[in-house]
């Protein structure tokens, strides 16, 4: 059963929502301030209805101070009277529903069942979030170093703006992670958040992707398509390798910026968006402005509030709080038992100069904790290459190495073709049964799944493989 509060300063309206709730709800009802504070630090409840004359009409402000505490908690307001201006006020504070006496008992069951499924929706929706590869609180992000540590003040400023900001650095620091950081943390946050990789996607293709397109606009744009700055609108949007944009649409993109305006490719209708822009980028933009590969003065409108991430060899004492926090996050979506680093492959990490950055480094441990047998990663399941890193004292060279399935293979300069190599080998041994192989590698069927398709791994004999006769 629901547990519902009821504050309600008439008798007659309380009866009212009591009767059409008590087969269904333990319900809780309150008639003054001070036994609605005593509930609400004492118990949990699933939703609460607020009479906007209740609590000596302190309403809309506990309405704001309960969704401080608890965003997630339905609050259904209700009142003797319909007036337009409480009940805007009501829906704009977070309230669920705003019902008006008399109400009818299946109205009142219906707005029930109505909040309460929201509040589901935004738990799963809370829950993939967290699941995600976005970090969604300024605390979360590993920043031992001071210059991390400042780059993160920075950031957590800049996010209360709407300013654009431009986050430069090398491939793999972590750029597009600290981008979902910021919105989930600006006034924006409850509007949508949407990604594009400008690099990608076809020159052809991107000013589609980003304005949409009118019917009949090109061959084959049989129906009218939404582009992103449309989807984004009132939310942010993150302009991943903005540096390979075309001049051309570095033009539309200046006047979005400029104007907040822009047409769908083939319309003339011009459609207003209201979007944050975060623009990233690996490339000296002040180089491509000089060679006449960016526009100088879209370069100056993007560079409002610039941020350079620096590398991972640069924000060394960042590298081993890393490493534990990606080796949990890959542990955790494997279902594999292994739980830490052993000395030597600490040593190895520490000291490796990760060109790869910090996605080198989450792909690398990936790769260790599929080869792993134990549960420690030893230094040998690193595979990292011998000129880029020193070797921990007592394991030797790593390059070169014969190893069976156990543990003892070949290792090669590509961590991709070794990860192929073992798979198909333990695919042969398993005569290509799936299941087996993924028992025998100590992985789940779906993580394997998920590395076949990304290593391009085929067999005639697999179903999604047999061409259908026409």
């Amino acid at each position: 059963m629901y547990k519902v509060l009821i504050s309600d300063a008439y008798e007659r309206t309380k009866k009212g929502l009591m009767s059409a709730l008590q087969d269904r709800c333990e319900l809780t009802c309150i008639s003054n301030e001070a036994e609605f504070q005593a509930e609400i630090k004492a118990r949990q409840f699933d939703l609460i209805f607020l009479d906007t004359e209740s609590l000596e009409g302190k309403s809309m402000a506990q309405l704001d101070q309960i969704h401080t505490k608890d965003p997630f908690l339905p609050i259904i307001m209700t009142s003797q009277s319909e007036k337009a201006e409480i009940i805007v006020q009501a829906m704009n504070r977070g309230a669920s529903d705003f019902l008006v006496h008399p109400i009818s008992s299946t109205r009142i069951n219906i707005a029930v069942d109505k909040a309460i499924e929201i509040r589901d929706q935004k738990f799963e929706i809370a829950y993939h979030r967290r699941k995600q590869d976005v970090v969604y609180d300024f605390k979360d992000v590993v920043a031992v170093s001071p210059k991390m540590r400042q780059i993160l003040k920075s950031l957590e400023r800049f996010a209360k703006t709407d300013s654009t900001i431009l986050i430069t650095g090398d491939t793999g620091t972590g750029k597009s992670f600290l981008s979902g950081t910021v919105h989930f943390n600006s006034p924006r946050r409850k509007k949508p958040f949407v990604k594009i990789n400008c690099a990608n996607i076809p020159e052809d293709l991107l000013e589609s992707e980003l304005f949409g397109h009118e019917k009949g606009a090109f061959t084959g744009a049989d129906k009218q398509r939404i582009g992103r700055f449309e989807q984004a609108s009132g939310g942010t949007i993150f302009l991943d390798e903005i540096g390979e944009m075309n001049m051309r649409l570095q033009t539309k993109l200046l006047r979005v910026l400029e104007e907040k305006s822009f047409e769908r490719v083939g319309g003339n209708k011009t459609i207003y968006s209201d979007v944050r822009i975060i623009a990233a980028t690996n490339k000296d933009l002040v180089h491509q402005v000089e060679i006449g590969m960016f526009r100088e003065d879209l370069y100056y409108r993007i560079n409002v509030l610039p941020v350079r991430l620096p590398s991972l060899k640069q924000r060394q004492s960042c590298i081993l709080p890393l490493a534990e926090l990606l080796l949990k996050k890959c542990c955790s979506s494997m279902h594999s038992d292994i739980t830490r680093f052993s000395e030597n492959s600490k040593k190895l990490i520490q000291d490796y100069d990760w060109p790869g950055n910090i996605r080198q480094l989450a792909n690398t441990i990936e790769r260790a904790v599929i080869l792993e047998d134990n549960d420690v990663i030893h230094s040998y399941n690193l595979a990292l290459p011998e000129k880029a890193g020193r070797q921990p004292a007592g394991e030797g060279p790593m390059t070169h190495v014969q190893e069976d399935f156990h543990g003892k293979m070949e290792i090669v300069e590509s961590l991709a073709e070794q990860e192929k190599e073992l798979i198909l080998k333990i695919l042969e041994e398993c005569l290509w049964v799936q299941k087996n192989a993924a028992a025998k590698l100590g992985i789940s069927p779906r993580a394997l799944n998920y590395k076949i398709n990304k290593l391009g791994i085929t067999h005639p004999h697999w179903r999604r493989n047999k061409k259908v006769d026409g």
